[in-house]
């Protein structure tokens, strides 16, 4: 297994509704990151269509709903495609048609790399406006790649719900991506403070990729970053990019850096030899808990 890895994030400024223009642009940071060596590039969370809800409008004539392809399809063909030719590995935030019921659709994280289309994560976690369009999704997502499995989450699946980066870290996920939508109206403290603390608490690298300035009404903070482990104790490191709040964050701008990925140890995960060679992690306790939880019917789907 490989652990010297190139990584590209791009806080991207989607022209809402604008699909082509989106995808094109998008084609031309897949190629300015291979011909910096990148091995992976993240853009964000409904990058290929801009994010803004038309609350206005019934779901059918959303432009979430207009704009929304299922996987394969003609952006996700074009970005394996060049994905292919460029021995890249690329994760893109869009709206995903259930090629088995066209009526749902999913706020998605569609992953290409060398060998084309490798799939999508649908977003678990809904907040509003999304279920004005989206259906939640039920499953995580990982993919495999010659540094190891990587895991995938979209924006407040990675903010207020820590199950799903804990989990990828416990499967041996060293790398995780963040596919965002932070917008101002979100507040200060909710995006870095987050994912820092994930960082910290479950040892593990976070590329996170964000809108970047105005969408339909929403201004987004930008921020996008790689954060990682640093070799001072229980701090994270920004290997590139700025958190979400730096002034300079919030312009449309691709952010590159060479991470090593041994520093994520992920301690608590590895049998530990004081306590009989089980690990620090104890899902048998959370399932506990978790099942406790789901006798509750408001937990129950």
């Amino acid at each position: 297994m490989k652990d010297i890895i190139k990584i590209s994030t791009v806080a991207f400024n989607a022209k809402w509704g604008d699909k082509e223009k989106n995808l094109n642009r998008m084609l031309g940071y897949m190629e300015a990151a291979a011909a910096e060596g990148s091995n992976l590039i993240v853009f964000p969370e409904m990058a290929l269509t801009g994010y803004d809800d038309e609350e206005d409008k019934e779901k059918p004539d959303k432009m979430q709903s207009k704009l929304a392809e299922a996987v394969p399809g003609p952006s996700s063909n074009a970005i394996a495609d060049l994905a292919k030719k460029l021995n890249l590995y690329v994760a893109f935030g869009m709206p995903e048609r259930d090629a088995d019921d066209p009526e749902k659709i999913y706020n998605s994280a569609c992953v290409c790399g060398p060998e084309g289309i490798i799939g999508t994560y649908r977003k678990i976690h809904l907040p509003y406006p999304e279920p004005h369009w989206a259906t939640r999704g039920t499953r995580p997502f990982i993919f495999e790649t010659p540094w190891g499995p990587v895991g995938v989450a979209i924006c407040y699946d990675s903010y207020c719900f820590q199950e799903l980066m804990r989990y990828y870290a416990a499967k041996g996920c060293r790398l995780y991506i963040n596919c965002t939508a932070l917008a101002k109206c979100h507040g200060i403290a909710l995006g870095s403070t987050t994912l820092e603390a994930g960082c910290i608490t479950n040892q593990i690298y976070i590329v996170s990729a964000n809108l970047a300035g105005t969408d339909l009404y929403n201004v987004f903070w930008g921020g996008s970053s790689i954060i990682g482990p640093s070799t001072n104790f229980w701090e994270a490191e920004y290997f590139a990019g700025y958190p979400f709040t730096d002034s300079r964050a919030i312009q449309n701008k691709m952010y590159t850096a060479t991470v090593d990925l041994t520093l994520a140890t992920r301690e608590k995960f590895e049998p530990n030899p004081l306590i009989g060679g089980a690990t620090d992690f104890r899902p048998a306790i959370y399932k506990m808990l978790y099942e406790d939880l789901l006798r509750d019917p408001k937990f129950q789907e």
